[in-house]
């Protein structure tokens, strides 16, 4: 079921979601100081383009450093991200078969708000140590 959701997931919001990311961290990544919000992006985008089986987790080491980087995110990257999965999220939940990637959308907000001091993992692992 992952697989099918994945695949249609895929063709709907999914590749445009990564490219989206993908802009984002090629921009992040001109300056030295946005190297780490690039890398973030980048591994957010791959999440964006998968999503169905993987979740994110917080990682208990992340300190004061990856707070500043949050708020220096959702400055610079986070808010537009945002709003591009809550304008695909709405545009799915129209039929009701995009229901469940709309849902899936909405689940990746918080994620595209602050995105440092998480992990990626997949879901049948939730609290692996990485």
């Amino acid at each position: 079921m992952k697989t099918i959701l994945n695949v249609i997931w895929l063709v709907f919001s999914g590749f445009w979601l990564f490219l989206a990311y993908m802009l984002a961290g090629l921009l992040l990544c001109i300056t030295i100081i946005g190297i780490p919000f690039g890398v973030a992006a980048f591994r957010i985008g791959v999440y964006a383009l998968w999503p169905f089986g993987y979740t994110t987790v917080e990682r208990r080491d992340a300190g004061a450093p990856s707070c500043v980087g949050n708020v220096l995110w959702l400055v610079l990257a986070g808010w537009w991200l945002a709003l591009g999965h809550i304008a695909t999220g709405i545009a799915l939940c129209v039929t009701i078969i995009g229901i469940p990637l709309g849902i899936a959308n909405f689940k990746l907000i918080p994620v595209s708000l602050l995105p440092l001091g998480r992990d990626i993992v997949r879901t049948d692992e939730p609290f692996a140590v990485r």
